[in-house]
């Protein structure tokens, strides 16, 4: 039985989809968007929103152990302290009245070289 097993395999072994994960979210934080396969985009939006969400979170916490857990938290995912910065100080206060769905997926056609569907994934932010 496949109770509880629903996770987008992507392909590949426990650590290797854990760094492709980390991966594509230290992207999308370094550049704002990036264009992946589909699967990989629609895992990615998975893990990526629950790091907004601690994101948002720290910007909002009133205590400072708070946030400095949930930073701690964040660093786990993304393993880059300059990263985890630029995500807490510079993208989620632009997001501190979304309730989730800081990610879309655009879909923009098939790769030239062996027909994969192709997917931009960026953030929305309100500037």
């Amino acid at each position: 039985m496949r109770h509880r097993m629903k996770r987008h395999r992507i392909g590949r072994y426990g650590s290797h989809r854990k760094a492709t994960l980390r991966n594509l979210s230290r992207e999308i934080v370094e550049h704002g968007s990036i264009i992946t396969t589909t699967p990989k985009a629609k895992a990615v939006q998975i893990f990526f929103e629950k790091l907004m969400t601690k994101a948002v979170k720290a910007k909002k916490a009133d205590k400072k152990e708070r946030e400095v857990a949930l930073r701690r938290e964040i660093f786990k995912a993304l393993g880059d302290r300059r990263l985890v910065n630029k995500l807490v100080d510079e993208i989620a206060p632009k997001c501190l009245d979304r309730q989730g769905g800081y990610t879309a997926i655009y879909k923009v056609g098939p790769r030239r070289g062996d027909g994969a569907e192709m997917s931009l994934i960026k953030l929305v932010i309100e500037e």
